[in-house]
């Protein structure tokens, strides 16, 4: 199923978007098409490709573990011409699967929709509380912004203490509606040139997260409830986060294995010049002599005629 043709809900009684996860199929079925009809299509209620206030009871299709999983549909010939605006359908299915997660989530003491921060400046799709007090903003953003667009955005969160969390349209973290499937990237392993062992963080030597500007990417998909949420942020699913920290446990072996290397070399270099240094004075070459001249077959030294016939130094 594509992410464009989901549907989100919209209970008139208790004027709030639903999603079908929220309940099971028999109890949408008697609030949609051929029950009490308060079950509409948010988008057509909400005045997207429909005049605001349309209200077009819902179905509900696919069934659990089916081939098409579960959702909302229009009735059939009850559909706006060509459908909703698949940026619509996305953004606004993304941040309330988005909200239904994080109410699932350790130490969550809150979930609200379409949050202002405090000097209303920027309005969160779901802003999450902590039961510490860390306040979270998750976005739900199928384009691609600029660099410098995010940064403003980034920025007017922090300045405020709130933790933003990005959720992208698949081509940080990529959502998929359709597979309810979070995705991102690991950065891949630096190359180790020069005294790598020595650098004060050794994490980008191994599989690492957030990846760095320029890394080369090893993209990683995990269900969404796999994901945890803490005071920084989204946490990598368990087989995600134990890949990452296999990898740079392996690095911090290998850079202990160098600076042992290291340390030895160092070591038997000091030892050989202890030695050189409690090592004897090698005894003075013998004088040169010029050739001819009668010398000592002991010493080598001049010889004086006298001793010719002993051919050495008394002495010696």
């Amino acid at each position: 199923m594509q992410d464009d043709l989901l549907v989100v809900g919209f209970d008139l009684e208790t004027g709030r978007e639903v999603h079908i996860s929220e309940g099971p199929p028999e109890w949408w079925k008697r609030l949609g098409y051929g029950g009490t009809g308060q079950l509409v299509c948010f988008y057509c209620f909400h005045g997207f490709e429909a005049p605001t206030g349309t209200r077009v009871p819902l179905v509900t299709r696919g069934r659990l573990g089916g081939k098409v999983r579960r959702h909302f549909a229009h009735p059939p010939g009850q559909a706006p011409a060509g459908g909703h605006g698949p940026e619509t359908v996305w953004h606004i299915t993304t941040k309330h699967t988005l909200a239904s997660w994080a109410r699932t989530r350790p130490g969550v003491a809150r979930v609200r929709l379409e949050q202002w921060t405090e000097v209303r400046d920027r309005r969160a799709d779901v802003e999450v509380l902590l039961a510490d007090g860390t306040k979270i903003a998750l976005e739900a953003q199928r384009r691609l912004m600029t660099d410098d667009g995010w940064r403003q955005r980034h920025r007017d969160y922090l300045r405020q203490g709130v933790v933003d969390v990005w959720f992208w349209r698949p081509r940080v973290h990529f959502y998929s509606v359709s597979k309810r499937e979070a995705a991102t990237s690991l950065g891949r392993p630096h190359r180790q040139m020069g005294e790598w062992w020595k650098a004060p963080d050794l994490s980008v030597y191994g599989l690492h997260h957030p990846p760095c500007a320029l890394d080369e990417l090893e993209r990683v998909t995990m269900p969404l409830g796999s994901l945890g949420l803490a005071a920084h942020g989204a946490v990598l699913s368990e087989d995600a986060h134990k890949r990452v920290l296999d990898s740079q446990r392996e690095v911090h072996r290998e850079a202990q294995r160098r600076r042992e290397d290291v340390a030895r070399y160092a070591q038997s270099v000091r030892a050989a010049q202890d030695r050189a240094l409690r090592a004897p004075a090698p005894a003075p070459p013998p004088p040169r002599v010029p050739a001819g001249t009668l010398v000592c077959e002991a010493c080598r030294r001049p010889l004086d005629p006298l001793l010719a016939k002993a051919r050495r130094h008394i002495l010696c």
